[in-house]
């Protein structure tokens, strides 16, 4: 009687062993959508803080000579200590996921390649992973930018202008114009920045042309 007593507990123990198991893989499946619903295209796994710096007069004086926006902060990357050497072939090529991620507004995810720590002298590139309704907020730059968009739909805001570009297009971006951009399409888009400048560094200006364009 005593044995059939413990075989009973056993099997109890084991059903509750596979009902918790059951739960905890039904609970994974619904937090952890199938991989094709994912919207990266990329790792972002290799997010980094930006370094915010304060405005100064200098800088203060420098916008008010282009547009009537107060600077809010001047973000950058963080430094990295040794830049590549350059020495072998693979010095010269980087895989994406090995560069830093920054998140400069919601829903939007940058690679930043700075060309000071990959042998560059003058570029700078970036490829974003901007979700659908994701957008950075509005900045300059001191230098001039090009932005690739090879699929999607962006809306735009360059100075006091908002406009919408469908992929393929290249959006020329003069230097300290304001200007921010919207992924308005249904899939993630990676946009390519361009800058002709060694380093990455952006002013972010108050005012965010989007925030009433919630059904755009």
């Amino acid at each position: 009687m005593r044995n059939q007593s413990h075989l009973i507990s056993y099997f109890l123990i084991i059903a509750s062993i596979i009902s918790c198991t059951n739960n905890q893989k039904e609970q994974s499946e619904t937090l952890s959508p199938p991989h094709d619903q994912a919207k990266e295209t990329f790792s972002i796994d290799g997010l980094v803080d930006e370094v915010k710096r304060v405005p100064d007069s200098i800088m203060e004086q420098l916008h008010a000579q282009h547009h009537s926006y107060k600077v809010l902060v001047r973000e950058s990357m963080p430094l990295t200590p040794k830049a590549r050497e350059m020495k072998y072939w693979k010095d010269h090529a980087i895989a994406l996921d090995d560069l830093p991620v920054i998140n400069p507004g919601p829903g939007e995810y940058v690679h930043v390649m700075e060309g000071y720590k990959n042998g560059y002298n003058n570029l700078v590139i970036g490829i974003t992973e901007t979700f659908p309704g994701g957008a950075p907020p509005m900045h300059t730059h001191e230098g001039e930018e090009s932005h690739v968009l090879l699929e999607g739909e962006a809306l735009y805001a360059l100075g006091d202008t908002l406009f919408t570009m469908k992929a393929p297009f290249i959006v020329n971006i003069p230097s300290m114009v304001p200007h921010a951009f919207k992924n308005i399409g249904e899939k993630t888009a990676n946009l390519v920045v361009i800058f002709p400048t060694n380093v990455w560094e952006y002013d972010v200006v108050d005012y965010f042309p989007f925030k009433d364009m919630d059904n755009q």
